[in-house]
């Protein structure tokens, strides 16, 4: 089975692409901004939209069911958009185990320790702005070894926290989209970072959770003018790049010098891997 977001619903395809329906049955917000599966539970497939809301199926994509908690979040909070009248969007999820978060822009972190049945904020201490992450979030990731290692790309600066969103440290004050935490060492670290929306973009590396950071440049010019990453992915050995420009990049991760993929004629924004 293979899903696909879009602005109308989401479109199925049980034919490895020949073949597409729609299988949006349930979908009460049909602008579908990200879609991810479980990678531990078979069939469970999470939508986040714009307006910001969680979807669930566990029929892999064929029927759906919202998570109203996540509507009461946002509606409470008064999320919103810079770009669209929506109150805010979802667009991204990590998964440990029954611990799942959610990115909410412009919202929060949200969190569910129950496989995504019942979701709660994860933004940190309330009082005041010391130990909470900017809401401007762009993606999330948790890490391997623990469902309380979580990290944040937002528009305020890339964060990480310790404890599962109850805090949160800014190791990057920058703007950013993309982050990739090396699943073997939880201290090395490829973040996409920015001097403003699609401004001064570039590729950057720690080794070391983000207290010091330098150029992951080979093979590029940067910092890009116009554009920036927008999502990184990992296959096997390979890291991949996708540009807000609607470029495709690619390296070696234990070389980290990169190399354009021609995809085409059209501008690429999500990629994904298919094993038949």
């Amino acid at each position: 089975m293979q899903s696909w977001p879009a602005r109308d619903g989401i479109l199925r395809s049980d034919d490895l692409g020949k073949k597409w329906v729609d299988s949006s049955r349930g979908l009460g917000i049909r602008y579908v901004r990200w879609l991810a599966t479980h990678p531990q539970v078979p069939g469970l497939v999470f939508a986040g939209t714009e307006p910001a809301g969680i979807y669930i199926s566990s029929d892999d994509g064929v029927s759906w069911d919202e998570r109203p908690e996540v509507f009461e979040l946002r509606e409470r909070g008064g999320w919103s958009l810079p770009y669209s009248p929506a109150a805010g969007c979802v667009r991204g999820f990590a998964f440990h185990g029954q611990r799942v978060y959610g990115a909410a822009e412009v919202g929060g972190v949200l969190r569910s320790t129950d496989g995504g049945k019942g979701w709660e904020m994860a933004n940190g201490i309330s009082s005041g702005w010391q130990g909470r992450v900017n809401t401007d979030v762009h993606s999330i990731e948790v890490h391997l070894s623990s469902p309380e290692l979580v990290y944040a790309p937002t528009g305020g600066g890339f964060y990480r926290s310790w404890d599962g969103g109850e805090s949160w440290e800014q190791r990057y004050s920058c703007y950013c989209r993309a982050a990739w935490v090396d699943s073997d060492d939880p201290e090395h670290l490829i973040l996409g970072p920015a001097d403003h929306v699609d401004r001064g973009g570039r590729i950057e590396e720690s080794l070391d959770g983000g207290q010091g950071w330098q150029a992951a440049r080979g093979g590029l010019e940067t910092p890009w003018p116009r554009h920036m990453v927008e999502r990184f992915y990992q296959i096997d050995d390979q890291l991949l790049a996708v540009l807000s420009n609607g470029e495709l990049l690619a390296c070696a991760l234990n070389k980290l010098s990169w190399e354009k993929i021609q995809a085409g004629s059209g501008e690429v924004r999500a990629v994904t891997w298919i094993m038949e």
